[in-house]
């Protein structure tokens, strides 16, 4: 019986109770019970405070009401007892039998065990990474990569539509600063004083270069200055943008949508978003410039739209994006921005209700904290390419695609992580991956050991028998694999992907215990049991939900280490 089955079962026997009048509350305002696993296993596989939540309600004690609902609770298939505990919580026990139905119900669900329709109807348009496209994904890039890809994963388990999004942001000074910069390699002079340096910059002008004459053109370099710099800037810019996707490509985070900044600006984007916010009463002239009041919504100072010069200031094109993805019929803009953004917030949030939607509904932000790295117990500062930043590239290079997705998605967003290369690259329980991943493989392992002693799920040979698992061992990794399900809905509701992966280690730690502590196949000339059998399936349980897990994370589960 899982979780959601029980909670089902509460509900039912609370409506029968109302139903009879033993119970004076309408069936309408019974809510869905929530069952928790009690933080003591002593006291019960699971345990619902409903009585608590009802009493009030219903004129009665908690105790009371718990003590009406506890023989119909045990009169139900699959509950061995159910006592009463503290101001009024219901602690409940299953058979073994029961318990272990879920083995069975894992295996015969296979990848779709763990996906739900929480948010079923929802488009959620997700944007991250959208780093300036002037140099390799840095570490904090690497981040959000992981992270995104992640939750995007995370939400479509839980039956949203996710666009996955990057910003492109080729409007700016920071093009210029670009394109000057491979202007000066390719002709062997000093980097500017605020332009972009290391290796990638040399590489990038030497390939432009390369194409240029290839095509029959002259070398650029040898074009007068603002012909060559608008040379370096269109094809250096998307010779930057290819390396970009092709390094997140390779990260497994791959993107729906790569939206160009430069569109918000050409195709009149900015001043029909200007027009939209117009009509809403929320845009004023003044000091020769176009303001928006966000102050009206909260924000700290009103916002300047146009300014004085008649050039779109940079808020402009927030705006015009914003309304855009709305417009592609995204009911939230999930934002997953840097530390450095998170003055940002308060505008952005006004923006959002200047257009008549809902802060925290329709837009919402996510700040993530900085990375770094550390090898030998000495911070690893720089890039060997990118020069003075480390890269995604740089991390995988260190410890391959598995290892950095995951220890990059495993920590909250608003904490800070120090990435141990030493550690990550190690086979030892201490490296989280390492720990996962070698369980999936154990399981495997364990599967093929069993094939080889005669032990198998084919009901032809050996029934199912759930009531075989009777070991402590048993139960306590049933309980794990039962909150599978509610984790993966969590995570995509609190946006928290990091409980995935703390929930898979949790999981690894039961499955290394339970197999120290139980036999799948059997010793020596002993004949194959029901509990050989249906330990099998539970072993192939474990491992579909390590693998449907780590998939969730972006990271391979291998058959074998």
């Amino acid at each position: 019986m899982t979780p959601e089955e029980l909670a089902a079962a509460i509900r039912t026997v609370l409506e029968e109770a109302s139903a009879e009048g033993s119970l004076a509350l309408p069936s309408a305002e019974i809510p869905s019970p929530r069952v928790e696993r009690p933080r003591n296993r002593d006291h019960g596989d699971w345990s619902t405070n409903v009585a608590m939540q009802l009493a009030k309600k219903a004129g009665t004690k908690p105790r009371d009401l718990a003590e009406l609902l506890i023989p119909r609770l045990e009169a139900l298939d699959g509950i061995a007892s159910v006592e009463v505990a503290g101001p009024g919580f219901l602690n409940i026990r299953l058979d073994a039998a029961s318990a272990g139905e879920l083995a069975r119900s894992i295996v015969e669900a296979a990848e779709a065990y763990g996906r739900n329709d929480s948010l079923s109807g929802q488009h959620i348009n997700l944007e991250y990474v959208s780093a300036n496209p002037t140099g390799p994904v840095h570490l904090g890039g690497a981040r959000w990569a992981a992270v995104g890809d992640s939750l995007a994963r995370i939400l479509s388990a839980c039956g949203a539509q996710v666009t996955r999004e990057y910003y492109f942001n080729d409007h700016g000074t920071q093009i210029d600063r670009f394109a000057r910069s491979l202007l000066a390699s390719a002709r062997g002079e000093q980097t500017p004083e605020d332009g972009y340096g290391g290796a990638y910059i040399s590489e990038i002008a030497q390939q432009v270069t390369a194409d240029e004459l290839a095509a029959g053109r002259p070398d650029p370099a040898t074009l007068p200055d603002a012909e060559a710099t608008e040379v370096f800037r269109s094809r250096g810019v998307d010779l930057m943008f290819a390396a970009v996707k092709a390094e997140l490509h390779a990260f497994r985070s791959d993107f729906d949508v790569f939206f160009h900044e430069d569109s918000l600006h050409t195709s009149g984007a900015v001043e029909r978003a200007i027009a939209r916010l117009r009509e809403r009463g929320v845009i004023e002239e003044r000091d020769g410039a176009t303001w928006l009041r966000t102050t009206d919504f909260g924000d700290d100072k009103d916002r300047v739209l146009i300014k004085s010069d008649g050039n779109a200031a940079y808020f402009a094109a927030d705006l015009a994006y914003y309304l855009d993805k709305r417009e592609r019929g995204a009911d939230c803009a999930l934002y997953l921005l840097g530390a450095d953004h998170h003055g940002y917030i308060g505008r952005m949030m006004a923006m959002c209700a200047a257009f008549g939607d809902t802060p925290g509904t329709n837009m919402q932000i996510l700040i993530g904290q900085l990375v770094n790295l550390v090898r030998n117990g000495v911070p690893v500062r720089m890039s060997k390419r990118a020069g003075t930043i480390v890269t995604l590239e740089d991390l995988v290079d260190a410890v391959g695609v598995d290892a950095a997705r995951y220890a990059l998605a495993r920590s909250s967003m608003d904490s800070m992580i120090d990435i141990d290369l030493d550690l990550l690259a190690s086979s030892t329980s201490d490296n989280p991956v390492y720990y996962v991943q070698y369980a999936h493989a154990r399981t495997r392992n364990v599967a093929r050991n069993a094939a080889e002693h005669g032990v198998s799920r084919d009901p032809n040979e050996a029934p199912f028998e759930p009531g075989a698992l009777d070991d402590p061992a048993d139960a306590a990794l049933l309980g794990v694999l039962a909150q599978f399900p509610a984790t993966v809905a969590q995570a995509a509701q609190l946006r928290e992907q990091h409980r995935v992966a703390r929930y898979l280690e949790q999981l690894a730690a039961a499955y290394h215990a339970w197999y120290g502590a139980t036999r799948v196949t059997p010793r020596g000339d002993d004949a194959v049991s029901a509990g050989h059998v249906a330990r099998l399936w539970l072993n192939d349980a474990v491992g579909q939900v390590l693998a449907n897990g780590l998939d969730l994370l972006g990271v391979s589960a291998p058959e074998r280490m």
